[in-house]
């Protein structure tokens, strides 16, 4: 999705152009986001590559002369934590951490897009961190999908980064227990930036065969391989769909690596691995931040950390 002249429109990004799918001649109807688009199953989505090949110049326009919003809204989002060896290994755990996904749900209310401020809100939390990861994006239906069939169900991929209130998640009892609130540590106003944009699975045949970064403020903290998932995307979609009928838009976070914030907070139980040109963090997130979260084969998210007064641009 991008917005151009106030009007947002479902968009094909090809190299550094967004082709206006609308302008192109789709029909408004069956075009009108990236949910309907998937809806529409292989019809729909040959008609879109038809109408990329056959746009004309009118309905191209540079990306750097658009807005790119997030390329979908979730009706749901279902988030699976403790799921990278080494990121696992760097924090404080509970005694089911690497054993079995940690589930946990964020909703379409905490979906910002690119370039749109992450909200530090000094009244929820002081310990903001940010999480860059795989999000799937479902394209077809299914209940207790077996793993072999799990990727047949995907539509595509897209980055995410799972901002998190690490002081409202991580708590601990005077005895030394230790346990996660996953609710209002994970879901809230700006929690969930999603893009730039959604690449086809056919584009992405080894969704365990990525690379995946952030930086802050230019600095390279987390770097990692999906191969490093304790639990595929294949047996997360298994996992999930145990649960839940999997539908159509709805979006699977699949964990983040190494080197978040948490990692250099001792008080809650981090421990800093060094691992070669990553820089560990020495405070969690403030206004003024520049987060890049990237997926080499997909692209970077940006997002920069603002305060309360400064305000954000929510879908």
């Amino acid at each position: 999705m991008f917005e151009l002249n106030a009007t947002r429109r479902p968009g094909v990004v090809v190299d550094e152009t967004v082709v206006d799918l609308v302008a192109a001649g789709a029909d408004a109807d069956a075009f009108t986001d990236v949910t309907t688009l998937i809806h529409g199953g292989p019809a729909a989505m040959d008609a879109a590559r038809q109408l990329v090949r056959e746009a004309p110049a009118s309905a191209r326009h540079r990306v750097d002369a658009v807005r790119l919003l997030a390329p979908i809204m979730p009706s749901t989002v279902l988030c699976a934590g403790s799921n990278y060896h080494a990121h696992n290994a760097e924090k404080l755990n509970t005694p089911l951490s690497g054993k079995e996904p940690e589930f946990f749900l964020k909703t379409a209310d905490c979906v910002i897009g690119p370039n749109d401020g992450i909200i530090c809100d000094p009244k929820l939390t002081r310990k903001l961190d940010a999480e860059t990861e795989l999000a799937i994006v479902i394209g077809k239906p299914g209940r207790h999908i077996a793993v072999e069939d799990a990727l047949d169900h995907v539509f595509g991929y897209t980055v995410a980064n799972d901002v998190t209130a690490r002081d409202l998640q991580v708590r601990q009892s005077p005895e030394g227990f230790t346990w996660y609130e996953l609710g209002r540590g994970k879901a809230f106003d700006c929690s969930l930036p999603l893009g730039p944009v959604i690449v086809t699975a056919d584009a992405l045949p080894d969704p365990q065969a990525l690379t995946l970064r952030t930086r802050i403020n230019g600095e390279l903290r987390q770097q990692a391989n999906t191969s490093d998932m304790i639990w595929t995307c294949a047996e997360l979609i298994h996992f999930f769909s145990v649960s839940f009928t999997l539908k159509p838009g709805m979006v699977i976070l699949t964990g983040t690596p190494a080197g978040t914030a948490w990692s250099s907070d001792k008080d809650l139980g981090g421990n800093w691995t060094p691992a070669p040109g990553l820089i560990p963090a020495t405070r969690y997130c403030l206004g003024g931040d520049h987060v890049e979260s990237e997926i080499a084969e997909i692209g970077v998210l940006h997002n920069t950390v603002v305060s309360p007064a400064d305000g954000v641009a929510l879908p």
